[in-house]
């Protein structure tokens, strides 16, 4: 018969040091399975909304491309520097696009370098989910550049978990 009281004599600090880590372990592989379908879940949203955006850019320099007299979804003439402020603006107006961290911020900001603020650079904080476009004018000049960026999940600077494009016009 196995004596209890003295298997427990002999159990001192680094047995329960051991076996607390073990039990941490498992608890915590346990939590990331369970939890991980929602993670990529609200990745995928995040991808989704980003992707929107992108491609409505890309819609509209290729409509104006073919039509340089035409006017923009948002009003600005084709053949015009299209402000971001309004490119924002209609975006938050007339698209459904649910940040899935429920950030109480408007989904796309304009920001000085979106780079930066999607992958959260220098010590900078980021919001997930919120689409960063560039504060500067998306110039009419052929060849000018218009960043888009998102981060996708935590922390945001590492491969995979932003989204950077950019949209030339």
């Amino acid at each position: 018969m196995i004596d209890l009281s003295r298997k427990l004599k002999n159990f001192g600090s680094l047995e329960f040091l051991v076996i607390s880590s073990l039990a941490y372990v498992i608890i915590m592989l346990i939590w990331t399975a369970s939890t991980r379908s929602a993670v990529v879940q609200k990745a995928n949203d995040i991808k989704f909304n980003h992707k929107t955006v992108v491609e409505f850019i890309n819609n509209e320099v290729s409509e104006c491309s073919s039509n340089e007299n035409g006017k923009t979804a948002w009003g600005e003439n084709c053949n015009s520097v299209w402000t971001s402020s309004n490119i924002v603006k209609y975006i938050l107006d007339n698209f459904e696009l649910n940040n899935p961290y429920k950030i109480e911020k408007p989904l796309i900001q304009t920001s000085q370098d979106p780079r930066i603020q999607a992958e959260g650079k220098a010590g900078q904080s980021t919001d997930k989910g919120i689409i960063f476009v560039s504060e500067s004018n998306f110039e009419s000049e052929a060849g000018s550049e218009w960043v888009i960026g998102t981060c996708v999940k935590s922390p945001c600077v590492a491969a995979g978990n932003n989204e950077l494009v950019s949209a030339y016009r």
